[in-house]
C-alpha cells in the first residue's frame, strides 16, 4: 500500500471513530469561541446553555486569550522554548505554535490529544517556522511516563518545557487522581520548567447548572472545582504573578480586553516554574 493510500486509510478509521450523536467538549468549545468544526448535536447544547449560563461563552473566549498571552510571556522573558500542550482541542486561531513561533522562530511544540475528532485535524496543527518544530501526539493524560516518552522524540528534557493543560483537567472526575497526573508530568521536566493550567470553577450557580447540563448530555462529563483545588495543582511550583487569578485577570495586554467583566467569569488560571 502506497504512503498517500496508508494516511488515507487512517483517516477515514479516525473519521469512523467519531460520534456525532452526542456532544463533545472540543466541538462544544469550538462552537463557543466562533469556529466551524462542530456539529448539530454540539450547537443544541451549546444554545441550551447559553440559555442557563450566556456567561461560559465569556469563559471560552477569555480562556482563548490566555493561552496566548501565556506562551507569549514564557517564550520571551523567560526564554522557554519548548512547549508540551496536553488536551489540545481543535485548531483554531493562534494555536500555541503559531504564538511562541512569532516570538521565538526555533520553538519545538508538541500537541497531545486522543479523541478522534481532535486527531482528523491534527495537520492543523503540524505547520512550523523552519527553524522550529511541532509534533502531534495521539496520546492520554492518564499515562504521563507514556506521554513523556513520546514527547522526547520531539522536545530536548535537558532544557526547561512549558507545560500546558487548559479546560482539560476538569474532565478528571476524581480530584486527587487530577492532582497525580500533574504531578507526575511535572516530575518528568527539568528545573526552570513552567506549568499553565486553567479550568472552570464551582464560582457561581450559573456555572454549576452549565456544568450539571453538560453532563446531563451524554457528554464526557466535565467536573468544576473550586479556586482552592485549582491553586493546589502549583503546589510545590513558584507561581508566576499574578499567582492564581480569574483568566482575565492573568497580566492582560494593555489596550486589550483587559479584566472588564472579570467577575462574570467562572474560570481560574496560573503559571508555576518549576525550581
Amino acid at each position: 500500500m502506497s504512503d498517500f493510500s496508508s494516511q488515507l486509510a487512517a483517516s477515514e478509521e479516525i473519521r469512523a471513530r467519531i460520534d456525532t450523536s452526542t456532544p463533545h467538549s472540543a466541538r462544544f468549545w469550538n462552537y463557543f469561541v466562533g469556529g466551524k468544526d462542530h456539529y448539530e448535536v454540539d450547537r443544541r447544547i451549546g444554545d441550551q446553555i447559553k440559555e442557563i449560563f450566556p456567561g461560559l461563552v465569556d469563559v471560552a473566549l477569555t480562556s482563548r486569550r490566555f493561552l496566548g498571552r501565556a506562551v507569549r510571556h514564557l517564550a520571551g522573558e523567560p526564554g522557554i522554548r519548548q512547549f508540551l500542550d496536553i488536551g489540545t482541542g481543535l485548531p483554531t486561531a493562534d494555536n500555541t505554535h503559531q504564538v511562541a513561533q512569532r516570538v521565538a522562530p526555533d520553538a519545538r511544540i508538541v500537541y497531545v490529544d486522543n479523541d478522534p475528532i481532535v486527531l482528523a485535524h491534527a495537520g492543523a496543527l503540524l505547520t512550523s517556522t523552519p527553524e522550529g518544530r511541532t509534533a502531534y501526539l495521539d496520546a492520554d493524560l492518564y499515562d504521563p511516563d507514556a506521554v513523556l516518552e513520546a514527547a522526547a522524540g520531539t522536545l530536548d528534557f535537558s532544557r526547561p518545557i512549558a507545560l500546558i493543560i487548559l479546560n482539560t483537567l476538569g474532565h478528571v472526575a476524581d480530584h486527587d487522581q487530577a492532582r497525580d497526573l500533574v504531578r507526575r508530568l511535572m516530575a518528568g521536566l527539568p528545573s526552570g520548567s513552567h506549568l499553565v493550567i486553567s479550568d472552570s470553577t464551582a464560582t457561581s450557580e450559573g456555572m454549576i447548572a452549565a456544568s450539571a447540563a453538560y453532563n446531563a448530555s451524554g457528554a464526557t462529563p466535565y467536573y468544576v472545582r473550586g479556586v482552592e483545588e485549582i491553586a493546589g495543582f502549583f503546589d510545590g511550583l513558584e507561581l508566576v504573578d499574578p499567582g492564581v487569578v480569574r483568566v482575565p485577570d492573568w497580566r492582560p495586554d494593555p489596550g486589550g480586553p483587559g479584566s472588564a467583566g472579570a467577575a462574570s467569569v467562572d474560570a481560574y488560571c496560573g503559571v508555576g516554574r518549576k525550581r
